[in-house]
């Protein structure tokens, strides 16, 4: 399997975490799998997208004004902008500007070249 199969395997496996985790109201543990999928997805435009859409249900679920506003506003920049740079490692979270690029995280790193 090719690294980029085993990437957008991991990314769905790290979706499927993080939705289960929102559902069982364990909300940190859910946004660090959500995170996860936006590091292995943010280099294609429906993955990276819809890990955005994932922090936003996350914000409303947590009732995080922060969280609902700064996924607003980067579900549309990730609609405009994934093709053209993404910062590498950017978990996607309002806690980190999405301008930064950081180390990619150990549990991921090999899913990277």
């Amino acid at each position: 399997m090719t690294l980029k199969k085993q990437r957008k395997k991991k990314f769905y496996s790290q979706l499927r975490k993080g939705k289960k985790a929102l559902k069982n109201k364990e909300v940190q543990t859910s946004f660090y799998h959500f995170e996860n999928a936006h590091v292995l997805g943010q280099s294609h435009l429906f993955r990276h997208t819809l890990s955005h859409s994932w922090m936003f249900v996350w914000g409303i679920k947590t009732k995080s004004i922060r969280e609902i506003i700064g996924q607003t506003i980067r579900i549309i920049a990730s609609l405009l902008f994934t093709l053209i740079w993404v910062p590498k490692g950017n978990t996607g979270g309002t806690n980190l500007s999405p301008m930064k690029s950081i180390p990619i995280r150990k549990e991921i790193q090999k899913y990277f070249s």
